[in-house]
């Protein structure tokens, strides 16, 4: 195979994983705003009761996905009664053990999570779109590089918060590598929307890298992954 053959094998074994990852979350989305939708009946806004159905939704998310660390439901201050915010988001530990993660969300809190303002939440508020954001290291879990993906959730077609997932780029690394491997010389898979590099097939681009301009001598090849706006970057001299 040429190397332009086997970057674009890589490519598409990439856009495959991600599709089929984004496939499920929008199953989950859609179960969601089904489960919400009946618990609502005549009410505009959702109480901490009717989220009962959301931990078993969840768990069931991590289970059938090993490679992912954090899942569950992110909502809209707007659309939750008597309270400043609701993550209702399942986490697995080195135990493999699920348990739910705790944030303040209270704003005058030292700890203050104003998960509204990030852009893997009013991006996807903003366009109706799958979003992706990092990789960044997460200081509130896994003090670690992860990358956080999101789809939009709706009720009755408005717009009520985010169904998502963690994956440690340390994870990630396991699944792309393999892919990414065969690819004559340098390639990085990089985040176009932050510039940022999530993992590489050698030591020349880092996690977390920004890639502010194209190297010389290197090429961005567009993933098939919709909206996302991610690339593999690859050198064109091998």
């Amino acid at each position: 195979m040429s190397s332009q053959d086997l970057a674009e094998a890589a490519v598409e074994s990439i856009a495959g994983w991600l599709n089929a990852l984004y496939q499920d979350l929008g199953s989950l989305s859609g179960e969601v705003g089904r489960l919400l939708e009946a618990a609502l009946g005549g009410r505009t806004r959702v109480t901490t009761r009717d989220l009962a159905g959301l931990r078993e939704r969840s768990t069931d998310f991590l289970v059938s996905h090993p490679d992912v660390v954090g899942a569950g439901v992110i909502f809209s201050v707007a659309w939750i009664k008597d309270t400043e915010g609701v993550l209702e988001w399942w986490v697995r530990d080195e135990r493999n053990q699920i348990d739910k993660l705790g944030f303040d969300l209270a704003p005058e809190g030292n700890s203050f999570y104003d998960y509204e303002q990030l852009p893997w939440f009013s991006d996807a508020a903003r366009t109706g779109q799958p979003t992706i954001a990092g990789p960044y290291v997460d200081y509130l879990g896994f003090n670690e590089y992860i990358v956080t993906c999101t789809v939009p959730c709706y009720v009755r077609g408005e717009f009520i918060g985010v169904a998502g997932c963690d994956l440690r780029v340390r994870d990630l690394e396991h699944v792309f590598i393999p892919m990414i491997r065969p690819v004559p010389g340098d390639a990085a898979l990089v985040n176009g929307n932050e510039d940022r590099v999530i993992l590489g097939n050698s030591g020349r681009f880092l996690v977390g890298e920004r890639i502010k301009s194209r190297p010389e001598g290197f090429r961005m090849v567009p993933l098939p992954v919709p909206h996302l706006n991610l690339g593999l970057l690859r050198g064109t001299q091998s």
